[in-house]
């Protein structure tokens, strides 16, 4: 489908002065509706904000192209307009935006919306092109540039770029392609193709045919050959994420972003041509391989990220579903009676907390295996989805039999009790921050065996993955974390509990508030958050142990327990509520796919669920541990100021009618959470997708 069959006149506008974003946004709905393109304004604007809000859809270098698919559009269709002057349209290059292309897409059907952006894209990277739409004093002059770059891009005017893409390989075939390249990025759309468009153009302008695989959100288009590939100088990939390299073993291939394949083609081009560039080896390590290139935090940052976004599911799906367990016995009545069965109470809340629960019982071993996959592709995965198991269960059981066997002696019993107090002392559970140590131990342990395995023969290499990889890496993995990183932090929580009982015996409830509240936002879900929460659900116990020895709810004693139970809950609500609001309130600071967690985590922070704000402190802890703790440290102040109490151990807002003072207690929640939301948008950097 032609770019020039898709625009009209009415749909044009050159010369235009715009002051905003939205502003660009109405007037090219405005020329849309004008060309009779849409059939209900409000309903198209919504698909256009709704995309725009996952991401600027400016790809830079001045152009924007906003798109929307939905049931408001009567037939494909482009509106455009020239804006001399610039207008800020959030642009990744952060530069004004003086080109726009709007795509309106009819609802069903193919996702033209898809080959047009692609095709536009293509167009759009030839500076001349844009020079001289830009330069057109009419619309017939616009339209007719359009029409002439078109048909010299693809000079049989087919109907789609795929269509023009194989017209072009077949004028080379014959002479065979020196480069070869493909190009991905996360989204799998703009970039992708732009990459791909330039280190073609760059090869023609060379005198060196180049071919470009694109990796897009449709799938792999213009796929590279064998024979191809056999034939060809040498690879680049330019990917911000995983793409498939075994068949390029023994070929040299370069690994660059894409941003690489848009800014520096003819730089790329010549690497590959001089020589210079390495002859890749596969050997199974797939990933490690693709993101060798880049700083050690970035190489970091996407291990951690593979990681994250693997547990994402498990966090929001186990975690809505626990929350609708409160929510049911809350309905039913137990939330003042439930006690530590609460969320268990009726049939229907226990399935649904032992669905969701389980759920939530491998989002950290999840983590730490695809962490570990990342690193070393699957030989790591199962590596590290066992320690991340061991961060979660920590030391208990096998505390338990070292002490329970008092027959044991000499080397065995030191090696049975080193690193545990006892069987039923000591929280060895070290939560998700566990496992981020666990995936990246498991990552490079298994890449350190793999290179010690390098030297075996041949005839053994079918055992590395089955049998040498998981075996060594699992002992390895499982020794460092029972005899070193599990211990530690069992050192940790005896401390923090002997804290917490002094702040309480010295009646310092405010103090003692912050702190509790204060942990529970630190690890979402790990050992100090677990501290605090024992140690809440352990007062909880005190205070009935009082009142069964005669005291009444308004002692003192029992008033302690009670505030303190309260904060710890408020503190472990705050972190998702205040995420879900900084998402809302600054969305620039967001991917798309954290945006899109918004609200699940304000449900989960309404059923004190703080697991929700895991991924965002695995991805950022540097800035969102720091900003939920300081929240989540003034809610539990407050809390305890307005001395709101809580009688029930779990359920958040479910069970607020078994809260003291709860209109203070939800002021307390909803400031703590303010606080978090403006302390993200604050120190948070803009994320760029």
């Amino acid at each position: 489908m032609r770019i020039t069959e898709l625009l009209t006149k009415e749909s044009i506008s050159l010369g235009v002065k715009l002051d905003s974003k939205d502003a660009a946004i109405d007037y090219l709905i405005d020329l849309h509706e004008k060309a009779g393109n849409i059939t209900d304004r409000a309903v198209f604007k919504e698909g256009i904000v709704k995309r725009e809000e996952s991401g600027s859809t400016a790809i830079g270098e001045g152009i924007a192209i906003p798109h929307a698919k939905n049931r408001a559009v009567k037939r494909a269709a482009l509106a455009a307009v020239t804006v001399p002057d610039g207008v800020d349209y959030d642009a990744l290059d952060g530069q004004p935006t003086n080109l726009i292309f709007m795509i309106a897409a009819p609802e069903g059907g193919s996702d033209v919306h898809l080959e047009v952006l692609s095709r536009l894209s293509m167009l759009l990277i030839d500076e001349d092109f844009r020079k001289d739409l830009l330069a057109c004093g009419t619309v017939q002059d616009f339209l007719n540039v359009c029409d002439k770059y078109e048909a010299e891009k693809f000079p049989e005017e087919v109907s789609t770029k795929e269509e023009a893409k194989e017209t072009n390989n077949s004028e080379q075939k014959s002479n065979g392609y020196r480069v070869l390249a493909v190009t991905a990025c996360p989204t799998g759309i703009a970039h992708t193709y732009m990459a791909a468009e330039a280190l073609e153009k760059e090869g023609q302008k060379l005198g060196i045919p180049v071919k470009a695989e694109t990796n897009g959100s449709g799938g792999a288009k213009n796929i590279l050959t064998d024979e191809e590939i056999a034939a060809c100088d040498g690879i680049i990939v330019a990917a911000d994420k995983n793409v498939e390299t075994a068949r390029f073993d023994g070929k040299p291939v370069l690994f660059v972003k894409v941003a690489d394949g848009i800014h520096k083609p003819a730089e790329l081009i010549n690497k590959i041509e001089s020589g210079e560039v390495p002859i890749h080896h596969e050997k199974g390590a797939v990933k490690s391989s693709v993101k060798a290139e880049g700083s050690v935090g970035s190489r970091i940052y996407k291990h951690l990220m593979n990681g994250v976004s693997h547990m994402l599911p498990f966090v929001i799906g186990g975690g809505i579903l626990t929350a609708l367990a409160f929510l049911i016995d809350s309905i039913c009545g137990y939330g003042a009676t439930g006690g530590s069965n609460f969320g268990s109470c009726t049939p229907l809340a226990a399935f649904f907390k032992y669905a969701g629960g389980l759920a939530m019982s491998v989002m950290v071993p999840v983590l730490a295996g695809f962490i570990a996959e990342s690193i070393a592709d699957r030989p790591g995965l199962a590596v590290g989805f066992l320690g991340g198991l061991l961060a979660t269960s920590g030391n208990a059981s096998i505390a338990g039999y070292a002490w329970a066997n008092d027959s044991l002696s000499g080397f065995q019993n030191f090696i049975a009790r080193f690193g545990f107090t006892s069987p039923t002392s000591g929280n060895t559970v070290s939560g998700f921050l566990g496992g981020i140590v666990a995936g990246f131990l498991a990552g490079y342990i298994v890449l350190g065996l793999r290179k010690l395995c390098d030297k075996f023969p041949q005839s053994l290499e079918g055992i590395k993955p089955t049998l040498i990889y998981p075996l060594v890496g699992m002992f390895a993995v499982a020794v460092l974390m029972i005899f070193i990183f599990n211990p530690l932090i069992g050192v940790v929580n005896t401390g923090l509990s002997n804290m917490l009982s002094a702040l309480a015996e010295k009646n310092l409830l405010i103090v003692l508030g912050l702190i509790l509240a204060g942990m529970m936002a630190i690890d979402m879900g790990g050992p100090i958050n677990k501290a605090a929460y024992l140690y809440g659900t352990m007062v909880l116990g005190t205070a009935n142990e009082l009142i069964s020895a005669g005291a009444t709810l308004s002692d003192p004693a029992v008033q302690a327990c009670y505030i303190s139970m309260a904060a710890v809950m408020v503190g472990g609500m705050v972190p998702p509520l205040g995420i879900a609001l900084a998402c809302i309130f600054f969305p620039k600071k967001f991917t798309a796919a954290e945006k899109n967690s918004t609200i699940s985590n304000i449900v989960m922070g309404c059923g004190f669920i703080t697991e929700g704000a895991i991924p965002f402190a695995a991805a950022d802890p540097g800035h969102v541990i720091p900003c939920t703790f300081i929240g989540a440290a003034a809610a539990g102040a407050l809390s305890a100021a307005f001395k709101c109490t809580l009688m029930a151990p779990h359920g958040g807002l479910f069970v607020v009618a078994t809260v003291g003072h709860p209109l203070m207690y939800i002021v307390s929640w909803l400031v703590g959470s303010a606080v978090t939301c403006v302390l993200l948008g604050f120190f948070k950097k803009n994320v760029q997708e």
